[in-house]
């Protein structure tokens, strides 16, 4: 069972960049590619597949960015990935790209061959969403990495004796042998081989080498890993005569996923909401950068705001300006939350950071809204999908709307059932929504989506703080919300294959963008950078 974090699959990672999926994801299989490679690559071959989504936006929405940061050794809010063509460039790193049919499902599938001059490596990844990963094969061999161990990899002619040797040697959470055209010894541990077991190994004449990837999650797993409830129905079962909020239900279910204290989880969370602030108010200042769609338009919308021109309706207009800051300034690299995700940045802080200046409220309260979102998000993540790649922009901003409407009820101190009929509601309107971003970009139509989806959060809140009949349970709206993604055309999954991505203006703005003349630019590309 998938037993998600809310600050490894929920509010994270702290990064820069248009796309979670793309951006943020795809660094962290850059991270893992490195450490194989003792950080000494010189050629890459990166495979996409035609039906994919990363054949048409690998380069727009920053997965090259992304992954080639990694390759650097970047973290995701690194100021240097603007930049990442020049620091490819000066580490000497020749890298191709190419459109192949790799026989691989999953939309969001990176197979990547890596090389020096000593050793060569083949690692196939996925990006999740929201920036979450899975390594699903390496070297032939099929695993199971998410980032969320420390990683050694014992490259060794003789793997049976090996892994025998070391159950009986060390402390570990799992032992895996992996049988592909390079045999290796998987542990994954909460640290890395004592020293001196290390030293022992390489001694081995069957042994060709230690590799050790480190987590690029910032909370780990751990053997026997267990959580109080994993649905809203376990939930409430769970709740029953202790009468806690959904914010303090949180703390329950990280603490005990992230084996940290209450206390601990929740200045963690002080720690982003005051990222989000800060971003917010970096971007009311006003944002810059070239290649992007959209101008500052949260500016104008202040100005509307402070000279009274339009329709007076405080909370949802500093909600409507929150949000438009926040996307512009993910839109501009700047330093972002992905909240599920970068895509969705907007919705979830605009809506409550909007309201609790509105409303003015405490720091403490945005924390506990934050929390209440953050526990329907584990939820979404693990019945459902924040990747918008297999469930459309229903993953995204519909998530980010269901999440924001609990938190909403909770700034409004409603109870836990409010919360969940909120959740539901905001979901349910959600259902079906496309993803069809402009010229690739992740921008338009997603602001005015990201903006709808925070609208209607508050609406759901307010409706669940009056007691509207939800009907669906949350469950069974995040299973429905699940199969509905599914079912989404490949075209209107984040391909720019259809939908606004495919209109004529679209195109235009496309083809403007890449420096190229006409508006029949190939969907599929051959780049090597």
């Amino acid at each position: 069972m998938n037993y998600p974090s809310i600050f490894n699959d929920v509010l994270g990672p702290v990064m820069r960049g248009p796309s979670s999926s793309h951006c943020a994801a795809s660094l962290r299989i850059g991270r893992i590619c490195r450490d194989l490679m003792d950080e000494k690559i010189e050629n890459v071959l990166i495979e996409y597949d035609p039906m994919g989504s990363l054949a048409t936006t690998h380069k727009s929405q920053g997965s090259d960015m992304g992954l080639f940061g990694g390759f650097l050794g970047y973290e995701a809010d690194d100021e240097r990935l603007v930049d990442y063509q020049k620091g490819i460039k000066a580490a000497g790193i020749q890298i191709k790209i190419e459109i192949t049919d790799i026989q691989e499902p999953h939309p969001n599938t990176y197979k990547i061959h890596l090389f020096n001059a000593s050793e060569s490596h083949e690692v196939v990844a996925l990006s999740l969403g929201g920036g979450m990963i899975e390594v699903i094969r390496m070297d032939g061999a099929d695993v199971s990495m998410a980032g969320d161990f420390c990683e050694t990899l014992i490259y060794t002619s003789q793997p049976d004796e090996i892994a025998d040797y070391l159950t009986q040697t060390i402390e570990y959470d799992e032992i895996f042998i992996g049988r592909g055209h390079k045999p290796f010894v998987e542990i994954k541990s909460q640290t890395f081989l004592p020293e001196v077991i290390e030293q022992e190994l390489i001694a081995m004449e069957s042994v060709e080498a230690v590799k050790k990837l480190n987590p690029v999650l910032p909370v780990m797993s751990r053997k026997g890993l267990t959580v109080p409830f994993i649905t809203a129905e376990e939930m409430l079962s769970f709740n029953q005569e202790k009468n806690l909020s959904l914010w303090e239900l949180a703390l329950e279910y990280e603490s005990q996923r992230g084996n940290i204290s209450r206390e601990e989880v929740f200045e963690k969370m002080r720690n982003l909401v005051r990222i989000m602030q800060k971003s917010i108010d970096y971007g009311l200042l006003g944002t810059r950068f070239k290649d992007r769609i959209l101008g500052p338009q949260s500016m104008n919308f202040q100005a509307g705001m402070n000279n009274k021109t339009l329709i007076e309706s405080a909370v949802l207009n500093q909600i409507i300006l929150y949000v438009s800051a926040m996307m512009e300034v993910k839109s501009a690299m700047g330093v972002i939350i992905a909240a599920p995700t970068a895509g969705a940045c907007g919705a979830l802080p605009g809506a409550v950071l909007g309201a609790v200046s509105a409303l003015k409220l405490s720091e403490d309260d945005a924390i506990r809204a934050m929390l209440a979102a953050g526990m329907i998000g584990v939820f979404i993540a693990a019945h459902a999908t924040f990747a918008a790649e297999v469930g459309g922009c229903q993953a995204e901003c519909g998530s980010g709307s269901g999440m924001a409407a609990a938190a909403i009820v909770t700034l409004g101190g409603g109870n836990l059932n409010q919360s969940l009929a909120a959740a539901s509601m905001a979901l349910q309107n959600s259902l079906g929504m496309i993803c069809d971003p402009v010229a690739n970009r992740v921008e338009a139509p997603c602001l005015g989506k990201n903006i709808m989806a925070a609208s209607n959060a508050l609406s759901m809140a307010n409706l669940a703080l009056a007691d509207y009949d939800h009907l669906i349970p949350l469950d069974e709206v995040i299973d429905a919300m699940d199969k509905v993604g599914k079912s989404i055309a490949h075209e209107l999954r984040c391909t720019g294959l259809g939908g606004l991505s495919a209109t004529p203006t679209a195109r235009a703005i496309e083809a403007r963008l890449e420096g190229e003349e006409g508006l029949n630019e190939a969907a599929l590309r051959f780049k090597i950078c």
